[in-house]
């Protein structure tokens, strides 16, 4: 496969929004958790608390790895990327990207909340297992 229909067959898996599991650093202790992982204007995000641990760890080392379990019946595989999470600090793109998530205002009053922080997860790899696959793809972006 071609590393752009590879590309395009990675990114069908990719939802508006779904839950995902992100790994930080702390020291030399990963960290990982569930967190929903935002699809819009063909960039990821995850909108956070300010004074969550995950943000103490990406102020001190923005590496971040992420995970996305796949399933097709009974088959699994899994979208494994690497890259970083860069603290968005433009309020426009924060006003946006509150506008559209549908879950903000349980969080946040408003984007200019000082407790709302939006990451851009820009990832530089990915591995690929096709579920039902034996054999890892690897992207370079």
């Amino acid at each position: 496969m071609n590393e752009t229909d590879l590309k395009k067959e990675i990114w069908s898996y990719f939802q508006k929004m779904q839950l995902i599991f992100l790994a930080t650093c702390e020291g030399e202790q990963p960290r990982v958790r569930p967190v929903t992982l935002i699809h819009f204007n063909d960039k990821f995000w995850i909108s956070t608390g300010t004074n969550s641990a995950k943000m103490k760890q990406i102020r001190e080392n923005n590496n971040i790895a992420l995970c996305v379990p796949l399933k097709e019946g009974e088959n699994g595989g899994y979208i494994r990327g690497q890259g970083k999470a860069i603290i968005v600090q433009n309020k426009d793109v924060k006003k946006l990207l509150a506008d559209n998530i549908p879950f903000f205002k349980q969080f946040w009053k408003d984007p200019n909340d000082p407790n709302y922080t939006l990451l851009e997860i820009v990832m530089k790899e990915i591995d690929y297992l096709k579920p039902g696959a034996f054999k890892v793809e690897k992207l370079s972006l």
